[in-house]
This record gives C-alpha cells, structure tokens and sequence, in this order.
C-alpha cells in the first residue's frame, strides 16, 4: 500500500480558458476529471466516476471538445464493457445537458457547428450484449437538445456490414474525415467538403493495405501521415484539389526510425520518433523546416505536445521503468520545457538499473529486450525473472512505470520486456512478420527471449514466470505450450486462446487481418490450428503453475477463451503445481 499510494495526474489539456487534468489520490480506483481557471486558478471536480457505481468500474474518458470551448463530451463505460455511452456537459456550470447516445463502441464525439459526428452499432438483442457479433458500425451527426432517434444517419457500407468507421472534423471544420476499416490493420481515408452543404463523400486513400492519417490542414492541403511506400512512415501535404500521388510534397520523409506520430498545436508540427523502442520528439513548422529536438530527461517514452493552433502552452509526459510519469510544460514560442507536476513515491530509482540487450530469435533474427533489476544484483540463475510482451497488432512496448513491478524489483527480481515480430517498434515489415501465416516468429522470438535469460544466468527455468494480456494472453498460451519445460509460471490475462472461432464473438472479426480466419483457406485454418492454445494442450504433459485471469464484462476477448483454456489446460496438466 506504501507504495501505491502517492497520487497520479495526467496531463492538462486546454478548453477555452479553463484547463482540465485527471488526478487519482492514491488507491481510488478511477481518476478524478478537474477543472480549474487558468493554470493557477483554484481545482474543482468536474467528473468523479467513483460515484458513478458503488464498485469504483465505471471509466470515464473525453470524447471530443467543442470548437467553442463551451460542451465537453465523455464517454462512460460501465464493468469493464467495451460498450459506451456519450454524455455532454457544459463547460462552464459543468452541468451534464440531457443528450445521452446509447450503443456506442470505439467513438469519439467530433463536434461540427451545432452537434456532432460519432459512430454506433444498432441496439443489440437482449441477452446478447456481451457476446453476439457486432455489425453495422455507421456514423452519425447528433444535433444538440435533440434525442438520439432523431440522429442524421451519415454514411453506412451494407455491402460491409463487419467494417468499423470512424469520424473526425478538421480544427477549421471544414472538412469531415471518415476511416473505413476492415479491423485492426489497414484501412480507407474518406472526405467530405463540409462548407459545401451538398458535396458528397470521395475516397481520398483507398483501403485496405496501408495507414493514412490526416494530422492537420491548411485550406484544401491536408498534412497526412502514411505508410504509402514507407513502412516507417512519412508525412506528405496532400492538396484535395490535385489528390494523386504524383502530386503529393513530402514534408518529412521516411528514415530509418518509425516516425510514430504527428501532432500538431500553438502553430507548430510535432513528430515524434520511435528509436530502438525509445522516444524521440522534434517540433518544426508545418513545411518540415526548422527542426529542432524537444530534450527528453533520458532514455524513455513520451507523448508528443498537442493542442489547438491558438494555445501557446503545451504538455507532454515522461516516463521510463524507473522514471515515474513527469508532466512537463512546453511553451511553444521558447521550445522550453519545464517540470509542471513531479510524481512522488516511496522508491529510490538509483538503486536499479535498466538496460537494453539484443539477442537472436530461431531464425537469427536480432530482437531488442529491455532488462530491469536491482544494481548489483548477482548473475547466478537463482533471480525470479518475470518476461511480460505482447508481440502484435502493430502496438509498441516502450519504457513504462509501473507500482506494482517494484514490488518485483525490491525483492531482487528481474523484469524483462522484448519488442518481438507483431509489434510496431521497428515499422510496418517488423509488424508484418509477425501476422497472419507469420505468427510463429511472434512465439519463438518470445521463446528466445526466455532462453536468453536463462543462458544469461539472470534466471532459471524453475523461477522464470511470463505474462502478457489479450494477444499477449494468446502469446502466453502459445508459448506454455509449445515449451511448457521453460517456464515455472504462466500468467495469460483475457487471452484469445481459441483460434479457431474467436472471430464468431463481438468484435473478434475486427482482428482478421492480422491473425487471419480458419474459414478462408484450409491452409489457414492448418496453420491457426498449429499454435491455438486450447487445441494444443496435450494430455498428460506438465504445464507450469497457472492462473488464467478473465473478466464477465470483457466483451472483446469474451470470457468463454479463458474459461476454455482454464477446462482444457486442468483435464490435461499433471504434476502438482496448481492451475487456476
């Protein structure tokens, strides 16, 4: 308790003149949403969603801002359900306004003239919330003071009734931006000339092989990030009235770092690089020229600065293993920075080490892994060692601080982080050998990982434990039993451990491009058969000690994986360690 309790913030962001920030004392289970006048003005509460239910698992997030500053939107979510609800409120007498939209999934509110866009799914049959397949994810516009049943219906795709949309107003509102995507890889860019009332929606970027994502514009010349022949990714400006490639400027081109993200605020472009699966951020003007870096404290993540073109000061946060979450205050006209609000914790950071190691996964491959552990530990193989990654869907595992992991550290453990095949750190090819019909490399780099450890002598078979979550749970699954003589301990959380069917439940269809689908070819379902965890459990074998964690609300990976896997994997263990 000593060391979780010390209170969390999150970085302030600006509407009008007020700023609003999430604070958490301690041990509440949910942030707390504040408002104060100005950066010196007085805190008051705006949202506490631990009042909301009396189980403290109502989350709160913002949805999208007013071009006004005077509405705020926030989804709410309830026990852990992917399903939303958006609620508006006023920003300020901070009064929740009766407009509620029901049956919203993966939506912000993007606020035009007097309403805004978002996208939802039709109302579900009774019973069949948390598990029956979602489809007819359409955008809508919903005018302010008005009922839901009165939404104008915006675009809708019924020869694709699996796609998910999404919408986004550019900052001047002329332009409505709308993504169409199979699931969770690539996807179309489409657009509509707001000022023009009868313009029609124009595919700008045709799906559904690669990413392009409109960061900001200038009059009909859109600033847009892609991975369009740069597997690193570049942005190019993209005038609307000559939209063809060989018209395209490109303003930063691709290097051989991942060029992660874009952002924009206080008139200036923010790029923000990803280098050996640390952060790099450099502020420049919409043109690409004037480049210069923002110095980050060391080695670590951060999130670009962002905001509207009219704020002068901005923020971002710092963190690493043994860096906890620094917000920092970026004045955009100096390109100072400055500590704004400073964790504090019962922890000395001295006391560790982190460190980045390269080893060889089975094909020789070279896979980068962060280590953590006390200084002066001794190299003898007797340390518990936890080996946590996740290994997909393009997502990049960076320096993190976590409460609980010091736990681990404190008591002379070592924490290691690989950023295998699947993931994002090292661009689109490093995520496309892990996918699909490559999905086995994900495994074995994680595989190596664990070997390297033990040869290393930072640990041993008998007192490694690997963890990971959602497709890391599918990782921890695959790996335990594919070697189950590794590992002394597997933790998979809401693991997706039935390949075999998981796209038939909610949004599993969404996930098809990236692990494929054992309807669309019998040499995929061979190939899904070959590492499903539930379908490769062999009876009579010794797995390690187990705990399979789910939650009855998780409606993206359901719970039937977890309780499969947990069935499956008792029937066949043996031996006396415990599975749970």
């Amino acid at each position: 308790e000593e060391l979780f309790n010390y209170p969390k913030f999150g970085a302030p962001f600006q509407v009008g003149e007020y700023f609003f920030f999430s604070k958490n004392d301690g041990l509440q289970n949910q942030s707390v949403i504040y408002r104060q006048k100005g950066l010196d003005g007085q805190p008051e509460e705006f949202i506490d969603p631990n009042k909301l239910s009396k189980e403290g698992t109502t989350a709160i997030g913002i949805a999208g801002i007013s071009n006004d500053d005077k509405f705020i939107s926030v989804t709410r979510q309830d026990a852990g359900s992917d399903w939303a609800q958006i609620h508006t409120y006023d920003v300020a007498s901070m009064k929740k306004l009766p407009d509620e939209m029901k049956w919203v999934k993966f939506s912000g509110a993007s606020f035009w003239k007097d309403g805004f866009f978002y996208s939802r799914y039709p109302e579900p049959g009774k019973g069949t919330e948390l598990s029956a397949s979602n489809v007819n994810h359409w955008v809508y516009y919903h005018k302010m003071d008005t009922p839901q049943s009165q939404d104008k219906l915006i675009f809708k795709d019924e020869k694709n009734p699996t796609y998910y949309h999404s919408a986004q107003v550019t900052e001047d509102e002329n332009y409505l931006l709308i993504y169409q995507a199979p699931g969770t890889d690539g996807f179309a860019t489409l657009v509509k000339d707001l000022s023009k009332p009868d313009s029609k929606i124009t595919t700008l970027f045709e799906g559904y092989k690669n990413k392009s994502t409109v960061i900001f514009n200038q009059g009909s010349k859109l600033l847009v990030l892609t991975d369009i022949d740069a597997p690193n990714y570049r942005l190019v400006e993209v005038d609307l009235a000559k939209p063809d490639k060989a018209n395209w400027k490109e303003i930063i081109p691709a290097s051989e770092n991942l060029l992660q993200s874009c952002t924009t605020g206080g008139g200036k472009l923010f790029a923000n690089y990803l280098e050996k699966a640390t952060d790099r951020i450099y502020q420049m003007n919409y043109d690409g020229t004037g480049k210069t870096e923002i110095k980050l404290p060391g080695l670590g993540s951060a999130n670009p600065p962002g905001g509207l073109q009219e704020h002068k000061t901005l923020f971002y946060t710092f963190t690493s293993f043994l860096y906890p979450p620094t917000i920092f205050k970026y004045d955009v006209a100096s390109g100072q920075s400055s500590v704004f609000q400073k964790t504090t914790l019962k922890f000395n950071p001295e006391d560790y080490v982190e460190k980045q190691v390269t080893y060889k996964s089975k094909d020789g491959t070279p896979v980068t892994m962060f280590v953590v552990h006390k200084k002066d530990l001794k190299m003898d193989g007797n340390n518990t060692a936890y080996l946590y990654a996740y290994g997909g869907f393009n997502i990049s595992l960076t320096p993190n601080f976590s409460t609980s992991r010091i736990m681990l550290l404190e008591n002379g453990g070592v924490f290691a982080m690989p950023n295998l095949r699947g993931g994002g750190e090292y661009g689109e090819k490093w995520h496309q050998d892990g996918m699909l019909m490559k999905k086995q490399n994900v495994f074995d780099d994680f595989i190596a990982a664990a070997e390297y450890l033990v040869a290393e002598k930072y640990t041993s078979k008998e007192r490694l434990a690997i963890g990971g979550g959602s497709n890391g749970g599918l990782l921890v699954g695959a790996a335990m039993t594919q070697r189950p003589d590794l590992f002394a301990c597997a933790l998979p959380a809401v693991g997706v451990m039935d390949m075999l069917r998981y796209h038939k439940f909610t949004v599993g269809k969404g996930w098809i491009p990236e692990y494929g689908s054992s309807e669309e070819s019998p040499e995929m379902f061979k190939y899904l058969m070959s590492y499903s965890p539930l379908h490769n459990l062999k009876p009579g074998t010794k797995y390690p000690s187990t705990m399979v964690t789910t939650a009855d609300h998780d409606d993206r990976v359901v719970p039937a994986h977890s309780f499969k896997f947990a069935a499956a994997l008792q029937a066949a263990h043996v031996g006396d360690v415990p599975v749970l």
